[in-house]
């Protein structure tokens, strides 16, 4: 944790900010998303104008994955640059959870390491996707992060059909396009297999260095396509060539999606990975990361 002084406008020395990591979970179903937006509930504008309360200070929250209406998080990253002179008290997580709606949790707010970023530092993220093919649908405690498909899948024509989509690609195809951004990304772990202890659900898990908007959703659709047999197995490998979205994708509905997990490095590599992650993105390296 750094807290070198900076020249203030009086000609003095000012402490800098000093960055902490959060850790929290949510409840996607009635959230417009992550992101602040005008007029509706978002994810990080109820935790930032909580903290704001708290604080007392404007209070700006950088996370580790934006996810988009609907979408859940088990496990969210994100960090929050504090002046000095606001030190989290040992008790906030206990005053959040007092504070916060039932629908957003903070488990812990703890100095950041030197050079972490909550985005740009981050190695890989974990998805899951949940569907149950019971005639009855979900049961009712998973009906907010479970999607009912009403045909049969095929697990095994699924799990080949994502084989095809492993490692480093263009994923402009599954992902919807944002000015100046890339949809180069690596998958790097793609399986369904049966939910343990549940009937009928299949289990998506999905890892990658970094998912553009829509990603997860959208493989999960061309996979759904092909698990019941509308499409061919190398359908969703083909996709890749067409360096665009494809208006034959279905993008799977939000609630099955959950955000289960960020890997960052060790410590002393986090500096390294931020910058590495804002070349390979084309983000200016000194400026402030996106949220």
């Amino acid at each position: 944790m750094s807290r070198e002084p900076a020249p203030d406008p009086g000609g003095g020395l000012a402490a800098s900010p000093v960055r902490y990591r959060l850790d929290l979970a949510y409840d996607g179903t009635d959230f417009s998303g992550w992101a602040r937006q005008p007029g509706l509930r978002t994810v990080q504008g109820v935790l930032e104008d909580t903290l704001a309360t708290i604080w007392r200070v404007p209070v700006a929250l950088t996370v580790a994955g934006r996810t988009d209406a609907g979408v859940h998080a088990d496990a969210q990253v994100a960090h929050v640059d504090l002046p000095a002179e606001v030190e989290p008290h040992p008790g906030l997580v206990g005053r959040l959870a007092r504070m916060l709606p039932p629908d957003v949790r903070v488990r812990a707010v703890t100095a950041a390491s030197e050079g972490f970023d909550a985005r740009f530092s981050a190695l890989r993220r974990h998805y899951v996707y949940r569907v149950s093919t019971a005639p009855w649908g979900p049961e009712p405690l998973r009906a907010r992060d479970t999607l009912r498909w009403p045909r049969p899948l095929d697990p095994e024509a699924m799990n080949a059909a994502g084989r095809g989509l492993l490692g480093e690609h263009d994923f402009a195809a599954f992902c919807r396009p944002r000015p100046g951004a890339t949809t180069i990304r690596e998958l790097q772990a793609l399986d369904w297999e049966p939910a343990a202890g549940e009937t009928e659900v299949l289990v998506a898990r999905l890892s990658a260095d970094a998912f553009c908007h829509s990603m997860v959703r959208s493989i999960v659709g061309a996979l759904l396509a092909v698990g019941e047999g509308r499409r061919p197995v190398g359908w969703p490998a083909q996709l890749l060539a067409a360096r665009e979205r494809s208006s034959e994708v279905t993008v799977a509905a939000a609630r099955g999606l959950r955000l289960t997990g960020i890997d960052y490095p060790g410590d002393a590599e986090l500096a390294d990975r931020a910058a590495a992650t804002r070349r390979r993105r084309g983000e200016p390296t000194g400026q402030p990361p996106l949220p």
